[in-house]
């Protein structure tokens, strides 16, 4: 039975060699995961009794396991190379067949497609037009690399507008931009007509007096004008029996006792259905022959004492923009990022998980693929459920500890060694026999 045991012995431990080189060749692969040969004992078909046991007759090598354990992140700057902090795979397909991944070295192919170095596809939740991210089947992810077109102006909102209640009425009347004496506050913006040409628009805020015989309980009101272009804007047409509103009137905004908006009417004292918006046609001098009509929402302004701000009006719009790269976020959404300063979602990668990381089978190329024994995959989101964070510009490192993989080298070695000295023994022992 010597022979048995020892070449049994050399077998395991060849197995052991393979195993641990592997790991150290792949020491600096990214995504790959170490492995360790698992090895169980033999026994002869014999009966044990209560005082003895079975000679056992040598070692077998029952599998290979592997170690999903994190690894570190290298920072490569990469604009699609990323890493999963946590749990999950990336979800890759290629002629029909779909793989699983810890290597996020990613690029694209020249229909923007975004594929690993095998020329297999990620997979992830497309997006719609509007950038409304679909979560149907996950499917290859594609990035288009086309200009985004403009889009018009239409709305004017008051993110943090304080007219200050103490203002005086302006000396110099009436209204004239030219004439910094007749307004209280001024504020400049830029707003895009249909085909993203820009325009400049100038907004004016002049304090009215209190009304004769003053009101109970007191309120403040401001006067809205605006132009556009160098041209006040031009209002709405009058009621029936209503003199035309002067040039460049938005409307007026009136405030409580306690500084809160009441009420935004436009040029001839008509509330809309929002109470704290006017709608206004502005008439592009260039570009776009078609009015915009732009709402000003001044939801957010009030009349408090102290310093005014009249500073943060934001117009929607932009101008057609190209496209400059991506960015990946944490939870897996592919921003496309444009010239304009605008970004648009463009897609969202989906990660995999498995009940049973070790019942995955490698198929190389840093990829594995599902068995039985791993179970069904569960696809989501990044930062869904126990899936882990994406990180853009870094990779995922191999787990590999070289130092203890070089000692489990010279281990192994040594196992080898003793099986082999093991046989020559065995070989002594039938040499005396023989001699007898």
């Amino acid at each position: 039975m010597g022979y048995s045991q020892a070449l049994s012995g050399l077998s395991a431990a060849s197995t052991e060699l393979d195993v641990v080189g592997n790991n150290i060749a792949n020491s600096s692969t990214y995504g790959f995961k170490e492995g360790s040969a698992e090895f169980a004992d033999m026994y002869a078909n014999t009966v044990a009794t209560a005082v003895t046991a079975p000679v056992g007759t040598g070692v077998r090598t029952v599998g290979v396991a592997q170690e999903f354990g994190q690894g570190t992140f290298t920072t490569t700057g990469g604009e699609y190379d990323v890493a999963i902090n946590g749990n999950g795979f990336f979800r890759l397909e290629q002629n029909g067949t779909v793989e699983y991944s810890r290597n996020g070295q990613f690029h694209t192919d020249s229909n923007g497609f975004i594929i690993n170095a095998e020329g297999a596809n990620l997979t992830g939740y497309p997006a719609g037009a509007n950038g409304v991210i679909a979560t149907t089947n996950p499917q290859p992810l594609q990035v288009p690399d086309g200009n985004i077109p403009p889009q018009a102006s239409t709305t004017i909102t008051a993110t943090s507008l304080n007219l200050d209640s103490s203002e005086a009425t302006p000396t110099v009347t009436p209204f004239d931009p030219t004439n910094s004496q007749s307004y209280n506050y001024s504020t400049q913006m830029t707003t895009y007509d249909s085909l993203g040409d820009a325009h400049t628009v100038n907004t004016y805020f002049v304090r009215n007096p209190q009304p004769t015989p003053p009101v109970t309980p007191a309120t403040v009101s401001y006067t809205v004008y605006a132009q556009e272009d160098g041209t006040m804007i031009t209002p709405p047409a009058p009621p029936a029996a209503t003199p035309a509103a002067a040039a460049g009137t938005v409307g007026t905004l009136t405030f409580s006792s306690t500084g809160t908006l009441t009420s935004f009417t436009d040029p001839y004292g008509v509330a809309g259905a929002n109470p704290a918006a006017v709608t206004m046609s502005l008439t592009s001098a260039t570009g776009s022959n078609t009015p915009t009509n732009i709402t000003f929402d001044l939801t957010g302004a009030t009349a408090f004492g102290g310093t005014g701000d009249s500073a943060n009006l934001q117009p929607n719009g932009y101008a057609a923009g190209n496209f400059v790269g991506v960015a990946i976020a944490a939870d897996g959404t592919v921003q496309g990022t444009y010239s304009n300063g605008q970004t648009l979602t463009l897609g969202q990668i989906v990660l995999a998980s498995f009940n049973n990381d070790n019942g995955l089978a490698p198929v190389g190329n840093n990829a594995w693929v599902q068995t039985a024994a791993s179970g069904q995959p569960s696809v989501g989101a990044p930062e869904s459920g126990t899936l882990g964070a994406l990180t853009s510009g870094q990779l995922e490192n191999s787990n590999v500890d070289l130092t203890n993989s070089l000692v489990d080298l010279i281990t192994a070695q040594r196992f080898y060694q003793a099986n082999a000295q093991s046989i020559k023994t065995q070989q002594t022992v039938d040499q005396t026999l023989l001699q007898m």
